[in-house]
């Protein structure tokens, strides 16, 4: 299968997710999608269909020609025919879709992808999957899903808690891998941000109930900052709140506050407290007051391991614009890993 085709099929995949976001009915993949979605929600709450959709609309705004074509002109060495090398690629389960990246790095590289997902995630993956194949059945030969223990194959990509990425180091030391452990992201306010901003940094914080590793958790405020005027941009979102497991984390994380009279402020649907640490619990915002620009950047140059993305505009590298934290581009790497180069680099 030559790059060409590769290319040709994930953009004819993307065309199809936008005709499924646009309901149109005509398109022979709307149906499939649209079933997905809906076992996708049943098999786990935290999928609701609008988080679902979320995810669909941002993987189908990268599966475009232009963006793929500026993507892989940095990759002068990737190869024009298959490589089939054997990746293994362990997926997390937290927001819909997640592995949808790794998955597309392998398969545009021209390897063979084998894929673990997370029960958490299990279909979405597959029915895409599917769709590839009946775009391009030469594909057919390049996905394998498997429920057992990984066997036979070349390399790792391995996503994971703290925990159980200690494990995935040791286990698979002597393939060449990539392992991700837990992140967070923060944002930085300069005090100067406009009403737009602050109402689009919710977008940051909300989308997917906090769940994902570019959801902000912790917001750096300048110290003559009001918490509280930051707060009431954050109304349109009290949506959350209707969703049963979001709530029962909200209530029992306020009730943690109230018992040890711990400080916090309380809008009805988040908490916010001052805390020094990067990840805050589901339902909860963590902030800290600075009076020195520097100190911020040293600390969170110090947390880089920690941290996934930074949503701020006072100039810190690689900052990421507010609303934009769950939109990232193809080249827009977890952990600032480049997987595309790590793929075409197995030999």
């Amino acid at each position: 299968m030559t790059l060409e085709t590769r290319i040709s099929t994930f953009v004819q995949l993307g065309n199809s997710i936008v005709s499924y976001l646009e309901n149109d009915k005509t398109n022979e993949f709307y149906q499939r999608i649209a079933h997905s979605v809906s076992l996708s929600e049943q098999n786990n709450p935290w999928f609701t269909k609008e988080n679902v959709l979320f995810s669909l609309n941002g993987i189908s705004q990268f599966l475009s020609i232009e963006k793929i074509t500026k993507w892989l002109q940095h990759y002068p060495e990737i190869s024009l025919d298959d490589s089939n090398k054997r990746v293994a690629v362990i997926m997390a389960g937290n927001i819909p879709l997640v592995g949808f990246h790794d998955m597309f790095c392998v398969l545009i590289s021209g390897n063979i992808f084998i894929g673990k997902v997370s029960s958490k995630d299990n279909i979405l993956l597959k029915a895409l999957c599917q769709i590839i194949v009946s775009i391009e059945p030469s594909f057919s030969e390049k996905i394998i899903f498997t429920e057992s223990f990984l066997k036979d194959f070349d390399a790792v990509i391995a996503t994971g808690s703290n925990n159980t990425s200690r494990y995935f180091e040791s286990y698979f030391s002597k393939y060449p891998h990539i392992i991700r452990r837990n992140r967070n992201s923060v944002a930085v306010l300069s005090g100067n941000e406009t009403e737009e901003e602050l109402s689009n940094l919710g977008l940051d914080i909300f989308t997917y109930f906090g769940l994902g590793c570019r959801n902000v958790s912790k917001i750096f405020i300048p110290s003559e900052y009001k918490i509280e005027k930051l707060i009431q941009h954050f109304e349109s979102f009290n949506y959350v709140a209707n969703h049963n497991k979001y709530l029962n984390n909200y209530e029992y994380n306020k009730a943690i506050y109230l018992v040890n009279t711990i400080k916090h402020y309380d809008n009805g649907f988040m908490l916010f407290t001052e805390n020094t640490a990067i990840a805050s619990p589901i339902s909860v915002i963590y902030f800290e007051f600075y009076s020195d620009i520097c100190k911020v950047k040293e600390i969170i140059n110090q947390e880089k391991n920690n941290i996934q993305c930074v949503v701020s505009s006072v100039g810190i590298d690689g900052e990421v614009a507010f609303g934009q934290a769950q939109f990232p581009e193809l080249w827009d790497y977890s952990d600032r890993i480049d997987t595309l180069k790590f793929l075409i680099n197995l030999t």
